[in-house]
Formats: structure tokens, C-alpha cells, sequence
């Protein structure tokens, strides 16, 4: 991995720098190397506050950044930046997205299809036969299911897609290094060999209560839709159905028994506007799931006609808006945006947010087109 991934592994290590603080950072200094480096008036400049910058001298007079990296790459964790292209695009359309992610396992171009299944950890028998039936029908579909590694619901729906031969992700309130709850380390040695380990946290995080909150931004940033099986009302599901609400993502609850207490969170969803969920396969049905087949061909045998090539060509590595791809194109806007939706499905180009596109440049070599191709 590149000496840049290293700087970027700091800044999660200082406390009080967070996406929007290290955003600015990057807007200031140009990249994380010369933040890092950045004598503390310039960081005073750039904005930080007289504690923050204190915070970031005494952990840069006190770690080896060649000792943090090595420690990585030895527990065989993978880090992903805003900049690498396999971050997950989903969640990099989401406010505030981590900068950094570290991941055992690995991201696969189909887990862009991905449903969360979350809920209580006193779960029921009817809880366990629905997040069960649940991941299945996902899993069987070509859905990847993303959950929390949590006991309960969490749980129940990872196995359930690892039995189903399906992919599954868990987005963790800690390091990767350390699994919790310990009785789900088989569990969680499975998900990465059928899925990956994921946390913006570093590597030796212990699981604080105080993390797994804002954890649950990943577990629906990175999800089409989010599926609440059972839920208190004080429920850590219930914050992400809200950062779900917030995300734009779809949420399903499955309705229970008005009198069980782990029903009285997913029945006040359903009144509040919720989609109930009465059948696994509506999921599929709303999404337009049933269609990821066909995408994933598209991906592979559509061919790239030099329309394509001249929007690929246009499009670099620095997110590009659509309106000024069309104006450097000189093609009509409706013509420019159904091209960039196909080549986007096909893995050429993706989407960073807001309409604007960065070029995948690591599949350039499978979309070459004949020069002599009819324009």
C-alpha cells in the first residue's frame, strides 16, 4: 500500500478530527501528508482549535507511523480511503462519510447491491424465523446482507446469508482486530471469508457503547434499503432506520405482536411511515432486485461504442459534474446522463455524490473501442 494510505491512518488516531475537520485539512494543505507535517500555525490557519492542534503534536512526537502501518498490514487489514476507487460508493454519497475505512475481508463489486438487516439482541423466536427468511431470500437473490456482528437479530441474519451461500458485511462499533461480542469470532471468521470485517475505528478500538451509534451511518450508508425485524423503543436499530430516513434509503419494519416489547419500536416505525414488511420478496420487488442478475451481465458483455469512450476520456479522476461533462462534451444532457447510468452499472465510471463522476480507471484496458467505431 502507498505512503499517502499511512497519513490518512493518522488522522483517525487524533482525537477530535472527524470527516468535516479532515475535509478541510485537505481543502487547506492539498493532502494528508503535508497536513501531517504542518507546523501549528498553519493548522491554526486551516482551522482547527488550540486543543485539537495539541492533540495532533503529542501523537506525532509519540507514534511511528512506519510501526502503525506495519501493524496493519501484518493483522492482514485493508485500508480504504475517499480516494481509493474500491470504496464504497454508496457511502461515499452519504454526509459526513468516514475517511477512512479499515476492512478484513474484501468489497466486491456486487455488494453494491446490499440490504441491512438489524434489530434487537433479545430476540424472539418470530424475530429469528424473519431475519432468517429474510437473509435467505437476499442472499439467494444476489443481495449482500450488512448487519452489525451484534447478538440477536445482527447475528441470526449474517449466518442465515453464509448458510444461503450469499455475502454478508459487518459494520463494527470497534477495531477490526478485536470481535465483539468474543462468542461471535467463528461467526465473524466466516464473514471474511464470505464477505468482509468493516469499522472506521482503528485497529485496537475496544467497543465503547459511546461507537456503536455512529456506526450505524455505515451499516445504512452502505445499504439500498434497511430492514428492522424487531426493535424497542430504545432500540440501537431505530438509529439507523433514522440515519436511513436521512440517507434516502428505504425502510422496511416487520410488524409483531402489539404487546411484545421487542415489537413496540418497529410498530411505531410502521405508523410513522415505514414500509411493513410482509414478505421478504417485496424487498426485491421495491428495489427492483430482481433485476441484479441482468445488471451484473451488463457489466460484462454490453459493448462500449465511442460514445462511451468520449465521456470516459472527458471524466478523470477528480470528480466531474454532469453539467460540465456535457458542456466539455458538447452532447445533450439527456444523452450524457443515460450513457453515464450505463457506465456506471458497468463499472467505467462512478458517482461521488451530487451528480458528479470520477472514471474507474483500473477497467480502462476492458472498454477499449475501435478507433473505426461509426461515431
Amino acid at each position: 500500500m502507498s505512503d499517502p494510505q499511512r497519513y490518512w491512518v493518522a488522522f483517525t488516531l487524533v482525537k477530535g478530527i472527524g470527516s468535516v475537520r479532515f475535509r478541510g485539512l485537505l481543502d487547506h494543505f492539498g493532502d494528508a501528508q503535508s497536513a501531517w507535517h504542518a507546523p501549528a500555525q498553519a493548522l491554526r490557519q486551516a482551522g482547527l482549535s488550540s486543543k485539537i492542534i495539541q492533540n495532533l503534536l503529542d501523537l506525532r512526537s509519540s507514534i511511528s507511523l512506519d510501526l502503525v502501518w506495519q501493524r496493519i498490514q501484518d493483522q492482514g487489514i485493508s485500508v480504504l480511503t475517499w480516494e481509493d476507487e474500491n470504496y464504497p460508493r454508496r457511502l461515499l454519497e452519504i454526509e459526513q462519510p468516514p475517511p477512512v475505512l479499515y476492512v478484513r475481508g474484501e468489497f466486491c463489486p456486487e455488494d453494491e447491491w446490499s440490504v441491512a438487516i438489524v434489530g434487537t439482541r433479545r430476540v424472539t423466536t418470530y424475530g429469528r424465523q424473519i431475519a432468517e427468511e429474510v437473509a435467505i431470500t437476499l442472499a439467494r437473490n444476489g443481495v449482500t446482507v450488512i448487519s452489525g456482528l451484534a447478538r440477536g437479530v445482527d447475528a441470526i441474519a449474517h449466518q442465515a446469508a453464509i448458510n444461503a451461500g450469499g455475502r454478508t458485511i459487518a459494520v463494527m462499533g470497534n477495531g477490526v482486530d478485536r470481535i465483539y461480542p468474543p462468542e461471535n469470532r467463528r461467526l465473524a471468521d466466516q464473514i471474511i471469508t464470505r464477505g468482509a470485517l468493516i469499522s472506521d475505528y482503528p485497529p485496537g478500538t475496544p467497543p465503547d457503547a459511546s461507537n456503536f451509534p455512529p456506526r450505524n451511518r455505515i451499516i445504512s450508508g452502505l445499504s439500498l434499503a434497511v430492514v428492522i425485524v424487531e426493535a424497542g423503543y430504545t432500540s440501537g436499530a431505530l438509529i439507523t432506520a433514522s440515519f436511513a430516513a436521512d440517507q434516502g434509503r428505504d425502510v422496511f419494519a416487520v410488524p409483531g405482536n402489539i404487546t411484545a416489547p421487542q415489537s413496540l419500536g418497529t410498530n411505531r416505525l410502521i405508523f410513522n411511515g415505514a414500509r411493513p414488511l410482509l414478505d421478504p420478496r417485496e424487498i426485491l420487488e421495491a428495489l427492483e432486485l430482481t433485476m441484479i442478475a441482468q445488471h451484473r451481465e451488463a457489466r460484462v458483455i454490453l459493448p462500449t461504442d465511442a460514445l462511451e469512450a468520449q465521456l470516459y476520456a472527458t471524466i478523470g479522476n477528480e470528480p466531474l459534474h454532469v453539467d460540465e461533462i456535457r458542456a466539455q462534451t458538447g452532447l445533450p444532457i439527456e444523452q450524457v446522463t443515460s450513457t453515464l447510468a450505463l457506465m456506471e452499472l458497468k463499472g467505467m465510471v462512478r458517482q461521488v455524490g451530487g451528480m458528479h463522476y470520477v472514471a474507474v480507471r483500473e477497467t480502462q484496458a476492458d472498454y477499449k473501442v475501435d478507433k473505426n467505431d461509426d461515431e
